[in-house]
């Protein structure tokens, strides 16, 4: 693993630091339309692409197309995290007004989180070396995992119960309070449980996600700044495909191929050196042909499912009027000399 200077780390985290405080103040209102999540969205898939630039030129086109491998596959992951929000807030009863606060705070947890992992993650790699090959089972195991429909909830109900049992929780939300009194007694509210569900969700998707990226590259700073573009665009994501999970039927399958895809790349590493282009071609056909795929077929469902308007539907043949006939023939003619 090449060693990247201190002060590129800390100018790196000082930039996501800036971008973080920037979207908060962006989007501080009520708003959560679709419109206003399309350019956070945006903007957020700029400056990512734009650090992927800076990279390039500062330590090359492999690294930055290394970078570029981990992005791309990091976000195809996180649309599934998308999805199972939708079903957690769902479940929930998450009020509108309360989840961008949710997320905002979960995805910050994340990237902590997920700053431990690479280097945990990292480090091991660098001191047992066969680690790597488990990694790669690991990938292998959850594309075969995801396969199967309905995974994923079990981690959330197990946090939920264990933090019922740990803190009392109240049965409504108290506005934004993570915790409240009542009766003099201290007490979570749904609120906090929801964010610790989050959290945990976060925990599962990154043990599979990380080691694939590490099938991408073994560099911890493209690690990390991968992982950390794609999970800070991720709130953004969220409100922009909220109501549209069910359309993206064939990306879950897409997903589970590319983890099929990285884990074998990574079992057959001493045998097999692909070059990172071909990953990076790879992650872009599947991800963007599952998308495309699912879209397609939405809009094919819409055609054969469309209602005839009434007023396209033919009106039922009524018995000729003489009079009427008459009439009308009158007045084609324009009216009677005498």
């Amino acid at each position: 693993m090449t060693a990247v200077p201190v002060w590129a780390w800390a100018a790196t985290l000082a930039v996501l630091a800036v971008l973080i405080v920037v979207d908060l103040a962006l989007t501080r209102g009520p708003e959560n339309g679709l419109r206003a999540a399309a350019v956070e969205s945006a903007l957020w898939l700029g400056a990512a692409l734009a650090f992927g630039g800076v990279l390039w030129l500062w330590r090359g086109p492999t690294i930055g197309s290394q970078y570029l491998a981990g992005y791309l596959l990091e976000r195809a992951l996180s649309v599934d995290n998308v999805f199972v929000f939708v079903l957690l807030f769902a479940s929930m009863r998450v009020p509108a007004e309360l989840q961008r606060r949710i997320l905002f705070l979960g995805v910050v947890g994340a990237l902590v989180l997920r700053g431990v992992f690479i280097a945990a993650g990292g480090a091991l790699i660098e001191s047992v070396s066969w680690i790597f090959y488990v990694f790669g089972a690991m990938v292998l195991l959850a594309g075969a995992r995801m396969f199967r429909a309905g995974e994923g909830g079990s981690g959330n109900n197990l946090a939920v119960r264990g933090l019922r049992r740990v803190l009392p929780v109240t049965e409504h939300y108290d506005g934004g309070r993570l915790l409240t009194r009542v009766s003099g007694r201290a007490m979570a509210t749904p609120l906090l449980v929801a964010l610790v569900a989050i959290a945990v969700t976060d925990v599962v998707f990154a043990l599979d996600s990380i080691p694939a990226v590490f099938g991408v590259t073994r560099d911890l700073f493209v690690v990390f700044t991968s992982n950390a573009f794609a999970v800070l665009g991720l709130r953004a994501l969220y409100f922009l495909l909220a109501g549209s999970a069910d359309r993206f039927v064939y990306l879950k399958p897409g997903i589970a191929l590319l983890l099929v895809f990285i884990g074998v790349k990574m079992l057959l590493y001493d045998v097999v050196h692909m070059p990172i282009w071909v990953s990076l071609v790879v992650i872009a056909v599947v991800a963007g042909g599952a998308i495309g795929a699912s879209l397609w077929r939405d809009r094919r469902l819409r055609r054969l499912h469309e209602v005839p308007h009434p007023a396209a539907e033919p009106h039922p043949a009524a018995e000729p009027d003489p009079a009427a006939e008459s009439r009308s023939a009158a007045e084609s003619h324009g009216p009677v000399r005498t």
